[in-house]
């Protein structure tokens, strides 16, 4: 049902009260006159114009009620069924559609479709609420499921000195890697809010990023990794804190998945009002598919391969949080076997938050 501009609702209305009018005059006209005739009355015309008219005011009145009466049970019925749709909604029911709007009255049609997309809306949300959760109970329990089963089996007598130590570094790896978790989650929760710290100011990117490098080199020398610097001096307006975080996600993921004796190489591209920082490794790759997916939370690709080298899966997430707050981009160039490229683009100024 095609919906009408307001100027035709109006023309149509005018048509129909005018309409009615006549319509309703001239029925009194011809029933006076019938009863005149019957009777043999012949009032004045003045008088037969009032009665015309009140009769004609009547047989309105009752047309209207007549036509609100037969089309109240249809509004009604529409109103109960959203209604009952909105009671299921706040119910947590979000499966809810009333079908498509061209099946209902002009005036219904909004409501509905505004109600089937809100619906949706929230089943979308509810998934990813329950995708989250069920996410977290599984890192969560991995961790202390091991840390409950070394710690049982250290309470025996007949362990060894070295098979103590060894639970007990096992215990100590699980308990860091909850807490890492519970840090990771604390850190996407801040960033999700509107209150978030967001303080840009100038400073060193290629100073800043050749800390981060001097920082964790004893992991990339432990690797015998070969690590190239081509940075330009760039200053940039940014949140020195926040951008560390990027770059030492970026920078221990290259590390971390890179095979003994690989290289890494970071990079600054400057451009008229934007910067890249590109962060490329001879590491094993991402897969096409996993591409696409990668900056989604708690998503690993090779299961097998996280198992042996640990992370949750929120690394990425938290990178490209980041990096949107400071209106920029981030993009992904792997193949298996053969390595990945980072690139990051960022304007060189940012507008300060409040």
């Amino acid at each position: 049902m095609r919906k009408l501009p307001a100027w035709m609702k109006i023309l149509l209305g005018i048509i129909f009260w005018v309409g009615g009018i006549t319509a309703t005059v001239s029925a009194a006209f011809l029933l006076t006159s019938f009863i005149y005739r019957n009777i043999d009355y012949h009032p004045s015309n003045y008088v037969t114009q009032l009665i015309n008219t009140l009769i004609g005011c009547i047989l309105m009145f009752i047309l209207l009620v007549c036509f609100v009466l037969y089309h109240r049970p249809k509004q009604m019925a529409l109103i109960d069924m959203i209604t009952g749709a909105m009671k299921q909604i706040a119910k947590g029911d979000f499966s809810v559609h009333l079908g498509n709007k061209s099946q209902f009255p002009d005036e219904y049609s909004e409501v509905v479709d505004n109600l089937n997309m809100m619906a949706h809306e929230l089943k979308q949300i509810e998934d990813m609420r329950q995708e989250f959760i069920s996410n977290v109970s599984h890192e969560i329990q991995s961790p202390l499921t091991s840390i409950n089963g070394f710690a049982q089996a250290l309470q025996s007598d007949q362990l060894s000195s070295e098979e103590r130590q060894h639970y007990l570094s096992i215990i100590e790896t699980e308990s860091k890697r909850l807490s890492k978790l519970s840090d990771n989650l604390l850190k996407l929760t801040s960033l999700d809010s509107e209150h978030h710290p967001f303080d840009p100011k100038p400073y060193s990117l290629d100073g800043q990023l050749r800390s981060i490098v001097l920082a964790s080199e004893p992991q990339w020398l432990d690797k015998s990794i070969d690590v190239e610097l081509r940075l330009v001096e760039t200053n940039i307006v940014a949140d020195e804190e926040m951008l560390s975080q990027v770059w030492n996600n970026l920078i221990h993921n290259s590390i971390k998945f890179t095979p003994i004796g690989g290289t890494i190489t970071i990079a600054i591209e400057p451009h008229d009002n934007k910067v890249t920082v590109s962060i490329a490794d001879t590491g094993i790759g991402i897969s096409e598919e996993d591409q696409t997916r990668i900056f989604e939370r708690f998503f690993k690709g090779d299961k097998s391969r996280n198992r042996s080298i640990g992370g949750s899966g929120l690394g990425l997430s938290i990178v490209k949080k980041i990096i949107d707050k400071h209106h920029g981009t981030i993009e992904v160039d792997s193949r298996l076997g053969e390595g990945t490229r980072f690139r990051v683009h960022l304007p060189l100024k940012q507008e300060t938050r409040h």
